[in-house]
């Protein structure tokens, strides 16, 4: 069995885990450890993974950093944004582990944190508590249980009530090792009563060995807050990536979320969202750009568990040679949530006989004053316009070229940061051209390790 190697592990290492995190991670492990060893981790037998086998990933000799020793790098070596006038509060996640010798310390505002989820939780244990493992349920899920048992460190970003933060943050995950490794993360995000924060999270690969990366975000909007949450994705091929976010809002907040693939291996996102409080608004907009035998997977969840709110769901897959493509969301309208809307879009373009796309759109509604839709569609180039392009004297390579441009468009106008959409349109055109190995972003490629 793949899982009893970690089992035995986990039982073997225990307090060296516990030793070298801290009392509010160490807290959750024994009942994610139970939980783990009941359901394991989720195969292609179970319906919302049937064409995405988790398992298969764990099924080899991989590292672990029980000691979660620091990893000997400066990543402000590497890491050179070239973004034209994105100023943001730069940090780094080397692996899972927080890089704290940070060059320019951030001036954020008064009772702001953000930094390394070990020091949150001894800081202010309170708040991590409180927090902590309360929304990301690992008693359905192998991976986030996986994840809690191992994880010992990670990023917090905490907003208290009535603060904004004008300035977005960006958060730099750097894959590092000289073996194959798993790597387990995870990330918090709170944003108090009326509290406004933009978070950009980009995942970069270094070495060229496999990765196999669980990543668990947990999101807490409450009372009127507004958060933007979003994720780019440039990995190497060799890293499987199985992202689970969680989130809660509460009255009139709203989150806005998107989660880009430029470049990656295996990819399975998990979303889940709870509207609990009147008037919260959630949009949540993924891009998937796939070729060689790339596989993204996105299974959505959204939770209407009270009446006015809104969610607006748009999935977009661009699908090359022989890449897969996976989707499956559901809207769950709980009885007594009237006056909801909720929309939910997949819309996937192929330009290969040998790429595949798996849909499956789902609304479960117990409310009967409600506007809910969901639309479905999967199809190659509009030839129409094909032909309109080079009629006016466009090459044919140079059209196709610009009309997935433009399919991916609307999923890029979800973000509300200027220059950062700008230059995800002007990454996402290199990226269709073949030009795009590694995020133009940064400069990982340089190695340019102490």
């Amino acid at each position: 069995m793949t899982e009893q190697q970690y089992i035995d592990l986990f039982e073997t290492y225990r307090e060296e885990i516990d030793r070298n995190s801290s009392d509010g991670f160490n807290k959750e492990r024994q009942a994610a450890f139970e939980t783990f060893g009941k359901i394991g981790f989720p195969t292609s037998k179970l319906e919302d993974y049937k064409h995405s086998n988790i398992a298969r990933a764990f099924d080899t000799e991989l590292g672990l950093n029980l000691r979660n020793i620091p990893i000997p790098v400066n990543p402000y070596d590497a890491f050179k944004c070239d973004v034209p006038n994105l100023s943001t509060f730069v940090y780094f996640l080397i692996n899972e582990r927080y890089y704290r010798k940070a060059q320019n310390p951030n001036s954020l505002p008064d009772g702001v944190f953000a930094g390394s989820m070990i020091d949150f939780s001894q800081q202010r244990p309170d708040i991590f508590n409180k927090y902590y493992a309360r929304i990301a349920d690992y008693s359905q899920n192998g991976v986030t249980a996986y994840n809690t048992m191992f994880a010992q460190d990670g990023f917090v970003l905490y907003v208290p009530e009535n603060v904004v933060v004008e300035k977005p943050l960006q958060l730099i995950n750097i894959l590092r090792g000289g073996v194959d490794l798993n790597v387990n993360r995870r990330l918090l995000v709170i944003a108090e009563k009326n509290a406004q924060v933009k978070l950009l999270i980009c995942d970069h690969t270094v070495d060229e060995v496999q990765f196999v990366v669980t990543q668990v975000t947990e999101i807490v909007a409450q009372e009127g807050a507004q958060v933007d949450f979003y994720e780019l994705e440039e990995n190497s091929e060799k890293v499987t990536r199985l992202s689970s976010l969680y989130a809660e809002q509460k009255e009139n907040s709203c989150l806005v979320t998107s989660s880009i693939t430029l470049h990656n291996g295996y990819t399975r996102n998990n979303y889940h969202f709870r509207l609990l409080g009147r008037y919260a608004e959630a949009h949540i907009g993924g891009l998937a750009i796939c070729d060689k035998e790339q596989h993204v997977d996105n299974f959505a969840f959204i939770d209407h568990a009270v009446p006015h709110c809104t969610s607006n769901e748009l999935f977009k897959y661009a699908l090359q040679e022989k890449s897969t493509g996976v989707f499956c969301g559901k809207i769950l309208v709980e009885k007594g949530a009237q006056k909801t809307q909720a929309y939910q879009n997949n819309r996937n373009l192929s330009t290969s006989s040998d790429a595949h796309m798996y849909s499956k759109p789902q609304l479960e509604i117990y409310a009967d004053d409600v506007k809910c839709s969901h639309g479905l569609t999967t199809g190659q180039l509009d030839e129409e316009a094909l032909f309109y392009l080079q009629a006016r004297g466009i090459p044919e390579a140079e059209a196709r070229m610009l009309l997935m441009v433009a399919f991916t468009k609307d999923v890029i106008d979800l973000v509300r940061i200027d220059t950062l959409r700008e230059r995800l349109e002007y990454l996402v055109n290199k990226r269709f051209r073949g030009e795009l190995l590694r995020c133009g972003n940064c400069n990982v490629a340089d190695k340019k390790w102490i």
